[in-house]
């Protein structure tokens, strides 16, 4: 079955796109020997939450607990990552993010923040960046958990 294309002055249809295209030249302006792009999101997501037991951190990354079980042995095997005991539950596992860990994630960030710092200055005079910025807390806003 085939479904038409929205119509190009569709709000919702174009900002769509273009935060899609963003987001992928942003995954693809990473450093030639960045971590597999699956790591960071578990980095990412232990800066931002915390200790966390592996199945809080596939509920956030919208994954299946199974298909963490590599990425993380690899993450704790090369020291971004420290495995502890749950106190609450002993059978349970609590991941924390290490310096390495966090130096890592820092280091693509930073690399990917001063792709998008050029472009911006390069291609965007001052109120467009200003404008910029206020679309950027809109889209925080759109994106909360919170919304629905």
């Amino acid at each position: 079955m085939f479904f038409p294309p929205p119509p190009d002055d569709d709000p919702a249809a174009e900002l769509r796109r273009a935060v899609n295209r963003l987001a992928r030249r942003m995954r693809a302006e990473r450093p030639p020997d960045a971590l597999p792009t699956g790591r960071l999101g578990v980095l990412a997501h232990l800066y931002r939450s915390g200790p966390s037991a592996p199945r809080a951190i596939a509920a956030a990354l919208h994954v299946q607990p199974q298909s963490l079980t590599r990425t993380l042995a690899a993450l704790t095997r090369d020291g971004m990552v420290s495995r502890t005991r749950d106190a609450t539950d002993g059978r349970s596992q609590v991941l924390e993010l290490t310096q390495a860990g966090f130096a890592a994630m820092a280091r693509d960030v930073r690399y990917r923040d001063d792709w998008l710092r050029r472009r911006m200055d390069a291609e965007l005079n001052g109120t467009e960046r200003e404008l910029l910025l206020l679309a950027a807390a809109l889209l925080d806003r759109l994106a909360d958990d919170g919304g629905e």
